[in-house]
């Protein structure tokens, strides 16, 4: 059977920048760099620009002065599109609430929950807590009230609120004819899993 070739794409590579960031969180100046690889500053700082390409030599060379692994420079960023329409629903015990998760359940890092809270919708009656660092509400649009154990705080369209994942708290929309659009972003993630 015979090889069939396949076209390229056609895309360039382009590491330029890659290897900017690389350099400047070593701490190097272009001139440390370029002398330790031995390479003139105007070649390289062409090279951060995508201007030039560099040789598979010089690359390694770059690369090993700031021991770098050749093959992140040409990994595809670990991006993840989720839609609405398509986030799973998740029930974190509210009532008159549809909430839905926008981040992949395995991230670890963050994750970021979309709440539609229908006039009188709440987090529950009961305070709870979530366990991660910090948390945020955005509220996109109506308003809601958050409730901890000592104070109360109005937040209405483009208010944010942070606080501390571990501190009780509850929340209601108190409007009796507006609905309320929210973001929460809890940081690390409470929970991940398998997408």
């Amino acid at each position: 059977m015979r090889p069939l070739p396949v076209s390229p794409s056609n895309n360039e590579v382009r590491i330029g920048s890659r290897l900017r960031a690389a350099r400047q969180a070593h701490g190097y100046t272009l001139d440390q760099l370029a002398s330790a690889a031995g390479l003139t500053k105007g070649f390289l700082s062409r090279v951060e620009r995508d201007e030039t390409s560099l040789s598979v030599a010089s690359l390694i060379t770059l690369c090993e002065v700031m021991s770098l692994d050749v093959g992140s420079l040409f990994t595809v960023p670990d991006v993840a599109l989720v839609r609405r329409d398509g986030a799973p629903a998740i029930n974190l015990g509210g009532s008159g609430v549809d909430e839905r998760l926008m981040t992949p359940r395995g991230q670890s890092r963050v994750q970021m929950v979309h709440t539609d809270a229908e006039p009188g919708g709440t987090g529950g009656s009961d305070f709870y807590t979530i366990n991660c660092e910090y948390e945020v509400v955005y509220v996109i649009a109506g308003s809601i009230e958050m409730l901890f154990t000592d104070r109360r705080v109005q937040l209405a369209a483009g208010d944010a609120l942070t606080f501390p994942g571990g501190e009780p708290h509850t929340w209601v929309n108190s409007s009796p004819t507006e609905p309320a659009e929210l973001i929460w972003v809890l940081t690390p993630a409470p929970w991940s899993g398998s997408a």
